[in-house]
C-alpha cells in the first residue's frame, strides 16, 4: 500500500476543514432562523436573566438612599421646628409641708420686691415634669392616655412594691429666670430618671412627638419671670440670690410618689389651680386602696365629660337618622297610597 505524500494529506485536511466549517455555518444559520419564530426572540438576553451593569445599578440605588435619608432629614427638621409641646407627665406635689415652705419663701421674696409678686407659681399648680410632649389633636391626645397607661406596671416593677420618696432641699435657678425647690441627692433621682427615660422611649414608640434637648432635671417650680413680660419692662431682668439666700439649704419635706398625671398647659386650670388633667395613673395604694380627694375630682369630671360626650352623640346620631332621605317619605306615600286606595273603593 503506498504512503499518501505529504502534500495530498494537508490537501485532505484543508478540504475535510472546509466541509466541517460549511456545515457548521449552515447549522446556526438554520438554528438562528428557527429562533426568530420563538416568542421571546425579541427578548434582551441580558435584561430577562437579570444580568445587569452592576456598578451602574449600585451608583442609582446610593444616589436614591441618599435621596431617602435627605428627604428624612428635612421631615425630622421639620418636625422639630414646629415642635411645640403643649403637653406634660406631671407629678403632683401634695404634701402641705412642702406647700406650706414654699409659700414662706415666695412671702420672703415678695417683702424684699412687691413686683415679683407676678412671678409666683400658686400653690395648687406645684409638680415635677418628668416629660413634655406635643398632642395636637383628641386622638393623639388618647394615644398619650395609652402610653401613660403601659407606664404603670413598669414603675411597680421598678419600685417592687415600694414606695418612691422624694426628699426636697435648698434651692435654684435655671439661669436666674426660673426659681425651684431643689430634689435633694439620693438613690431616688435614678429612679426618677429611669421612669422619666422609659416615658420618653413608650411616648415616642407611638409616634409622639415628646422630650427635649436638655437633659432631664427634676425640679420644684416656684418662680418664674416668663410669666409676666411686665417685670422685664419694668427693670427686673433675672432673680436676685440674696432674695432667698436664707433658704439656700432649707429641708422642704418629702413627697411620695402617687400619681402620675398627663396634663395641658394651654387648657384652663381646675378650681384648685392644678392642671387640666387628661388621665392619670396611681403607683402603688394610699390610705389602704383608698383615692384621695384630688384623684376622686379627676375622676369624677372625666366620668361626666364622658357621659355628656356620649349623649352628644347619641343625639346627633337620632338627628342624622330623622334626616336621611327616603324614610320618613316612604312611609307618608305608603300612608297617602293607601288613603287613595280607600277613597276609590268608597267611590265605587
Amino acid at each position: 500500500m503506498e504512503r499518501a505524500e505529504a502534500g495530498e494529506i494537508n490537501s485532505n485536511e484543508c478540504e475535510n476543514e472546509s466541509r466541517k466549517k460549511k456545515m457548521s455555518e449552515e447549522f446556526e444559520a438554520n438554528t438562528m432562523d428557527s429562533l426568530v419564530d420563538m416568542p421571546f426572540a425579541t427578548v434582551d438576553i441580558q435584561d430577562d436573566c437579570r444580568i445587569t451593569d452592576e456598578p451602574q445599578i449600585n451608583l442609582k440605588r446610593s444616589q436614591e438612599n441618599e435621596w431617602i435619608k435627605s428627604d428624612q432629614v428635612k421631615k425630622r427638621k421639620k418636625k422639630q421646628k414646629d415642635y411645640q409641646p403643649n403637653y406634660f407627665l406631671s407629678i403632683p406635689i401634695t404634701n402641705k409641708e412642702i406647700i406650706k415652705g414654699i409659700k414662706i419663701v415666695q412671702n420672703a421674696i415678695i417683702q424684699q420686691d412687691e413686683r415679683l409678686a407676678k412671678a409666683m407659681v400658686s400653690d395648687g399648680s406645684f409638680h415635677i415634669t418628668l416629660l413634655v410632649m406635643q398632642l395636637l389633636n383628641e386622638d393623639e391626645v388618647n394615644i398619650g392616655i395609652d402610653a401613660l397607661l403601659e407606664l404603670k406596671p413598669f414603675i411597680e416593677e421598678l419600685l417592687q412594691g415600694k414606695h418612691l420618696t422624694l426628699p426636697f432641699q435648698g434651692i435654684g435657678t435655671f439661669g436666674n429666670q426660673v426659681g425651684f425647690v431643689k430634689l435633694a441627692e439620693g438613690d431616688h433621682i435614678n429612679s426618677l430618671l429611669e421612669i422619666a427615660e422609659t416615658a420618653n422611649r413608650t411616648f415616642q414608640e407611638k409616634g409622639i412627638l415628646a422630650g427635649d434637648s436638655r437633659s432631664f432635671k427634676p425640679h420644684l417650680t416656684f418662680m418664674k419671670l416668663s410669666k409676666s413680660p411686665w417685670l422685664r419692662k419694668n427693670g427686673v431682668k433675672k432673680i436676685d440670690p440674696d432674695l432667698y439666700e436664707k433658704f439656700i439649704s432649707h429641708r422642704f419635706g418629702e413627697e411620695i410618689l402617687y400619681h402620675i398625671d398627663l396634663c395641658s398647659m394651654l387648657k384652663k386650670k381646675q378650681s384648685n389651680g392644678y392642671y387640666h388633667c387628661e388621665s392619670s395613673i396611681v403607683i402603688g395604694e394610699k390610705n389602704g386602696g383608698e383615692p384621695d380627694d384630688a384623684e376622686l375630682v379627676r375622676l369624677s369630671k372625666r366620668l361626666v365629660e364622658n357621659a355628656v360626650l356620649k349623649a352628644v352623640q347619641q343625639y346627633l346620631e337620632e338627628t342624622q337618622n330623622k334626616n336621611k332621605p327616603g324614610e320618613g317619605s316612604s312611609v307618608k306615600t305608603e300612608a297617602a297610597d293607601r288613603n287613595g286606595n280607600d277613597n276609590e273603593n268608597n267611590r265605587k
